[in-house]
């Protein structure tokens, strides 16, 4: 991702619906799918990754103006799919802003029949979200400026409501975090569905194992839970802020065993200097 530190990335990054209508610039389209394309995720799971035109191929989505790109992914339904295509839809995420091109998460607000025949969806295949790509507005418009209010996009919880030493009833600080705290803030201040942040994490020597808090609307019939997208989101934070920091982040899927009530246990990651 250039030579930006991850962590600036994240910080820095915010979904962007209203574009300046300067066509993607060529040099950035082949970039943004050349990194696509090499990306690899904790699951292995392969991503097919899509660069997409709203005026070819009749797409639309009412709260976004401004651009004619998007990008989409889609991939068989297997799995862990949903972690798998969160972990490596915001490395793309990342690095379209490592390049000054914004971006937003689209997996309702859209025509989804039009872009899944775009992409050539199979039966047996998922397409979970899709991003416009462009080049943010001087200005927002009135529309996205009250979806953000509406969701408090800007607004995250606090570590200790997220984050645990040991069991669930004993709030982690962030100087009680030690090697962990940057890793674990860039879990904090991840993008999420309708930000709902359902990631929870106990730290376990040396461990970190990450919890789904399902909310009640995400899991359909058939088990697909869009909630965990948002956890997959959250384990590539936490490695690109545990790589960051000069640690060695080995991820696993190991339940621990600890009493997690109605949370989800979803994978671990070991950190080692």
């Amino acid at each position: 991702m250039n030579d930006i530190q991850k962590s600036e990335l994240i910080r820095r990054r915010r979904s962007v619906r209203t574009f300046d209508e300067t066509p993607l610039r060529e040099d950035d389209s082949r970039k943004i799918m050349d990194f696509a394309n090499m990306l690899q995720n904790p699951y292995d799971v392969k991503i097919e990754w899509k660069l997409l035109s709203a005026e070819k191929n009749g797409l639309s989505s009412p709260v976004i103006a401004g651009t004619d790109a998007f990008i989409a992914g889609k991939m068989l339904r297997v799995e862990h799919a949903e972690e798998a295509f969160g972990y490596s839809f915001e490395k793309v995420v990342l690095f379209a802003e490592s390049l000054g091109v914004g971006t937003t998460w689209i997996a309702g607000t859209m025509n989804r029949a039009a872009f899944e025949k775009a992409v050539g969806l199979a039966e047996d295949e998922v397409m979970p979200c899709v991003s416009p790509l462009g080049y943010a507005a001087k200005k927002m418009s009135l529309k996205e400026i009250m979806m953000r209010k509406g969701i408090g996009a800007d607004k995250r919880m606090d570590f200790g409501e997220l984050f645990f030493d040991g069991s669930f009833d004993k709030p982690l600080s962030p100087e009680a975090a030690g090697k962990l705290r940057l890793p674990l803030e860039m879990v904090r201040l991840a993008p999420s569905a309708v930000n709902k942040q359902p990631w929870r994490v106990i730290v376990e020597g040396g461990k970190a194992h990450f919890y789904e808090k399902r909310s009640k609307g995400y899991l359909s019939p058939d088990g697909w839970d869009l909630q965990k997208i948002d956890l997959g989101i959250a384990l590539c934070h936490f490695e690109l802020g545990a790589e960051e920091a000069g640690l060695k982040p080995s991820f696993s899927i190991e339940d621990p065993g600890i009493d997690s009530g109605e949370l989800v246990y979803i994978a671990s990651y070991s950190v080692s200097e």
